[in-house]
């Protein structure tokens, strides 16, 4: 099976497509602005607290407070209650963590009333995004993550992943890492680090220590509240923390940045692997380049095609996902309809599999399988939907199908699940419903490209359309695009985009900016 990472950086959004066998299996979206917040540390303040649900609520600086349980205190909650006051006591002398005294374990049948009070400072870290009406789930019990090991303030014990099964491997990894822990951290060894030599654990140990150092430094020094104190490394590098394999075969960044910021890291967690790293040059966008484009604009909507015509309908609801398995105009098996209903059941569960983590949908998913009479026929579904979802990282639980055909799935959730809208409002009505007449389209765009030249200056332009339309003005020896070229200068080039509607267009200038020229007005 061949992996590849394709990043697909713009001005205001970054998009990850992650591709097996050129199949899509896993998208993020994200808006430049806005950072994915999970695994972000703040110092802030108690606003209110809920001795209904023995929990409280605190200021993090979002639209809706966050949610704290008493039981996400953490039972080291006394020790960081009483380092956090040290280190504020002194903004001159940084208070080490390793002399700091450890206090009894919080109770875990304690109340929240007793153990904070309104304005009290804690140092939480973000757990799950925000989702619905819902702010963001906070813990207390801090973690760093990197490849290899998760490094954890007050902790003493080391714990290995129940995923290594060789019993020295095992032994090996906790001795070594408890010989070069320093006092008062706790270490979890993850899967990837089974085999890693010691110098590989030490240094990504140090960089860990580094990141928590940063984080104290700046809660010593810093007065203003809630202040972020930690945020996750960049979306690019913190999905490939937990994505990268070895096996992939490369990772294609269309971004000068970020592709250093992504060379970097490879680097440091594995260096015969740089090479995978590259930078895409080329004049296409880099979606359309990997097919990614296509896959995304038939892989989410309400219904998502599969084999032979049969698909699936995909509802959301606030409580769950809601899956509904049609054969549509499939022709039926020679074999007879049981036979018939497996076939599309078995191809609906390949698709589902992926579908749950292309979207990302978590919580519960009911699934609406075709009716089907044979107990081994049932128990086959099972098993195919239970290897089809070996390969999700997110911890999940599948029961078998109940006696209404009916299969329910949880799955982990920590941010909203991703909905991406297929649907294309008109970019040359607006949504009106009326256009000037289609063949006037290239003389509005030779009206815009001569306004940019010789009224704006700028020289260099690459006008993305339709690839239709860029089909139509490339067409013929001397075709229009060689026209435009030869009249306002050869700085001009037009580009085929598959995300852009039919009458739709964008340009950008030399350095891949977005040069704003949409008029509605035009369209009268």
């Amino acid at each position: 099976m061949t992996s590849e990472v394709i990043i697909d950086v713009q001005p205001k959004e970054i998009s990850i497509a992650l591709l097996e066998d050129k199949s899509l299996v896993e998208y993020q979206n994200e808006n430049r602005s806005v950072s994915f917040s999970v695994g972000n540390i703040y110092v802030a303040k108690v606003k209110k607290l809920m001795p209904g649900l023995n929990a409280c609520f605190v200021d993090v600086g979002f639209e809706r407070d966050a949610f704290l349980h008493y039981l996400d205190l953490g039972s080291q909650f006394n020790s960081y209650e009483k380092y956090l006051k040290q280190v504020q006591s002194d903004r001159k002398k940084l208070f080490p963590i390793t002399k700091a005294t450890r206090l009894p374990d919080l109770k875990k049948d304690g109340s929240v009333q007793t153990s904070l009070k309104v304005g009290q400072e804690v140092m939480v870290q973000i757990v799950k995004e925000p989702i619905s009406t819902k702010g963001p789930r906070l813990t207390c019990e801090l973690s760093f993550a990197g490849r290899f090991i998760v490094l954890i303030p007050f902790n003493d014990k080391v714990s290995v992943s129940s995923k290594i099964k060789k019993g020295e491997e095992r032994a090996r990894l906790k001795q070594l890492l408890q010989s070069i822990k320093p006092k008062n951290f706790g270490i979890i060894v993850r899967t990837s680090a089974e085999g890693k030599r010691v110098a590989e654990l030490d240094a990504e140990l140090k960089l860990l220590l580094k990141r928590w150092e940063d984080a104290i430094t700046r809660v010593q020094k810093t007065t203003a509240r809630p202040q972020l104190v930690f945020e996750e490394t960049g979306r690019a590098v913190a999905l490939l923390r937990d994505l990268f394999n070895p096996t992939y075969d490369g990772i294609y960044i269309n971004d000068a940045d970020i592709y250093q910021q992504v060379k970097d890291y490879v680097e440091l967690i594995a260096p015969e692997k740089a090479g995978i790293v590259k930078q895409y040059t080329g004049q296409v966008p880099i979606f359309d380049n990997f097919n990614v484009t296509k896959q995304i604009k038939s892989g989410f909507g309400k219904t998502v095609n599969y084999r032979h015509g049969a698909y699936l309908i995909i509802e959301h609801t606030e409580a769950l996902h809601v899956v509904d398995v049609n054969s549509g105009n499939r022709t039926r098996s020679e074999n007879g309809q049981e036979a018939n209903a497996l076939e599309v059941n078995l191809g609906a569960a390949d698709e589902l599999a992926r579908q749950l983590r292309l979207r990302d949908m978590g919580g519960i998913i009911v699934v609406d399988f075709i009716d089907m009479n044979l107990a081994e026929d049932r128990q086959m579904l099972y098993e195919r939907m239970c290897k089809n979802m070996q390969k999700d990282r997110a911890r999940h639980n599948i029961l078998p199908l109940s006696k209404f055909g009916l299969m329910q799935i949880t799955r982990q959730r920590v941010r909203p699940a991703m909905d991406v809208n297929v649907e294309e409002t008109c970019p040359t009505c607006f949504g009106k419903g009326k256009i000037k007449s289609s063949i006037l389209f290239t003389d509005q765009l030779e009206s815009k490209i001569d306004r940019l030249v010789n009224k704006i200056g700028i020289k260099r332009i690459n006008l993305h359309v339709h690839p239709y339309v860029a089909a139509y003005i490339n067409q013929g020896i001397v075709s229009l695009k060689r026209k435009w070229q030869l009249k306002y200068g050869f700085g001009v080039n037009v580009i085929p985009s598959q995300k852009l509607a039919f009458l739709q267009y964008e340009f950008y200038g030399k350095k891949g900016e977005y040069l704003d020229m949409q008029e509605e007005i035009e369209t009268k």
